[in-house]
């Protein structure tokens, strides 16, 4: 028998990736500083690109059909921002102790958004 939270958790994913993906588009300017300086091309580009990449796989977890494979390209995609994390938490370590403690505790965070996603996946 499946659990009300194993059902649930591919929805709360594709919430969380679809959230993110629009907030790419309707506040660019927070996301364009984590844009790591040693990508290629324009910072707003990569933004969007990665807020279409989390749109992407916010609709591929919602449908069941593609939800193995959404759940798998998210868990990629979680470990792929990382490095704009990283870039974050080394930008803000100059910053007042609030920001800079959120810098730094974004970081971890991404290991239980990869094991989400990775669950999904198995579960799908």
């Amino acid at each position: 028998m499946t659990s009300t939270a194993s059902r649930l958790a591919p929805l709360g994913l594709a919430a969380l990736l679809g959230a993110a993906g629009v907030l790419h588009f309707t506040a660019p300017k927070y996301f364009d500083p984590l844009v790591p300086r040693q990508l290629p091309g324009d910072a707003r580009a990569w933004t969007y690109g990665s807020g279409v990449a989390e749109l992407a796989c916010a609709a591929a977890v919602a449908l069941p059909a593609t939800r193995r494979a959404g759940a798998l390209a998210s868990a990629a995609l979680f470990v792929a921002v990382f490095p704009g994390n990283v870039k974050m938490a080394k930008d803000w370590s100059g910053r007042g102790t609030a920001l800079r403690t959120l810098g730094y505790a974004r970081l971890p965070l991404q290991v239980p958004l990869v094991r989400w996603a990775l669950k999904v996946r198995r579960e799908a």
